[in-house]
């Protein structure tokens, strides 16, 4: 019977493929590695085969498998992935299968640190959930627009399932059109949305993963072992044996190993319980995350947009302050050399999001912490995260000269230069005008207060 199932899957993608629809225009999977894209991309793969080898129809129409990665995966799950789609990749190629593995990543001014250190958002919580739209939706919906663009339409192919849970059997129920396998997205004109698993359940998932072989040559073992070591007991599910090995696993959501949204890390805790101790360095910064969000000392009295933040009992919920992004960046980068003793390809943080972070700093009026000097004092070597040293140069020191009866001009314009130098920093210049008047009005005051 589970065979059955699975073959009329294939048999009905064939269709798809092939019959049902005369265009041309692409499939794209949504791949995170997990184990109902895994399946998704298994009976794809399938199907095209027996397209090809079978009924020797020519390919053309392409099959894209979009991973997006926010850049704080889990680092087990992180490089999970990127073994697989190296696999993928180079399988496709050798097969002459029209599959295309494209990875997403989210703007350089839109990732995790450069909003949480850089410009000093609060973590996000269940009622300020910034990261989903900036480091997932946004990424995929940029190459999407981009392949309808090109094609004028497209077709996405997602792996849910009825059975994950009654609020996702209602959305699929919802959007679901009776006779037919594809229904319209709800966001994007021109694009299709199609779920050839969805009558799947957790076993029949699972029996797939264990008992077919991975067509493009991945030992699927690998995943298995992934979900049981980082099922919490009250994730655990029972799952088809098909070999004396294949025990238990769980059916535990891998995310970004800093989400603040849930108020505990299960699939973390559980890998750490299960032998992965250098994890613990991280799931113990994310806790502090969660634990600081709210505190007075470590926030603003405004936001970013200079609205005031103050609870009428005086409690503080702007933007972090300067201090207390510059702790979490030192923290940080002092975890990111630890693990890098044992794990040295690992990379918490990358030297873009330093540069990054450093312009948002000066565009905020940060001046009295810099990025490169906490990287110096933890690596014991300097990053340039400026792009220039106005320090070593003539016209410095002819500044300091001119400026030398008032010092509080030079760093006045020291200071504006600096912020004018960062536009060429990052893609997005907006808000650089207001930046710079509000440094001279700051600027303006102060010398008002000191007469």
């Amino acid at each position: 019977m589970r065979n059955k199932k699975i073959e009329n899957i294939i048999y009905e993608l064939v269709d798809q493929y092939t019959y049902d629809d005369s265009s041309n225009r692409p499939w794209i999977i949504g791949f995170s590695g997990g184990k109902d894209s895994t399946v998704l991309l298994t009976l794809v793969w399938r199907a095209l085969e027996k397209i090809k080898q079978e009924l020797q129809f020519e390919l053309k129409r392409q099959v894209y498998v979009v991973c997006n990665d926010t850049m704080v995966e889990n680092p087990i799950i992180s490089e999970y992935v990127d073994d697989v789609l190296e696999k993928i990749e180079n399988a496709a190629r050798s097969q002459n299968l029209p599959i295309v593995v494209k990875k997403t990543i989210p703007k350089i001014e839109e990732t995790f640190w450069v909003n949480v250190i850089g410009k000093g958002y609060p973590v996000p919580n269940n009622s300020f959930r910034w990261c989903t739209d900036k480091l997932k939706i946004r990424p995929t919906s940029a190459f999407l627009t981009e392949q309808i663009d090109e094609k004028g339409e497209a077709i996405i192919l997602i792996g849910a399932r009825s059975s994950e849970s009654a609020t996702r059997a209602k959305s699929i129920k919802k959007h679901e059109i009776k006779g037919r396998r594809l229904t319209k997205h709800p966001n994007h004109h021109n694009t299709m949305v199609y779920s050839p698993i969805k009558e799947l359940t957790l076993e029949e998932i699972w029996y797939i993963i264990n008992a077919l072989p991975s067509p493009w040559g991945y030992d699927n073992s690998k995943l298995f072992s992934i979900y049981a070591n980082a099922s919490a007991d009250d994730y655990e599910c029972p799952t088809v044996v098909t070999n004396k090995n294949h025990t238990s696993c769980g059916q535990s959501r891998f995310g970004c190993w800093t989400c603040t949204v849930v108020k505990e890390d299960k699939s973390m805790s559980a890998l750490i319980k299960n032998g992965e101790k250098w994890l613990t360095p991280l799931l113990k910064y994310r806790d502090r995350l969660v634990e600081e969000r709210n505190i007075s000392k470590n926030r603003m009295v405004t936001r970013r947009n200079g609205q005031m933040a103050v609870t009428e009992d005086g409690h503080n919920q702007g933007s972090y302050t300067a201090e207390y992004r510059a702790r979490k960046l030192k923290e940080l980068l002092e975890i990111q050399k630890e693990i890098q003793k044992t794990n040295p390809l690992i990379e918490l943080i990358t030297n873009q999001e330093l540069i990054a972070i450093q312009v948002y700093w000066y565009r905020d009026g940060i001046f009295d912490y810099k990025v490169g000097e906490i990287y110096s004092k933890i690596y014991g070597r300097k990053i340039d995260t400026e792009n220039s040293n106005l320090e070593t140069t003539i016209e410095k020191q002819l500044l300091k000269s001119i400026c030398q009866e008032n010092p509080d001009d030079y760093e006045l314009i020291n200071n504006l230069l600096t912020l004018q130098h960062s536009k060429t920093l990052l893609l997005s210049n907006y808000g650089l005008q207001n930046d710079i008047e509000r440094r001279i009005e700051k600027y303006v005051k102060t010398i008002g207060n000191e007469d």
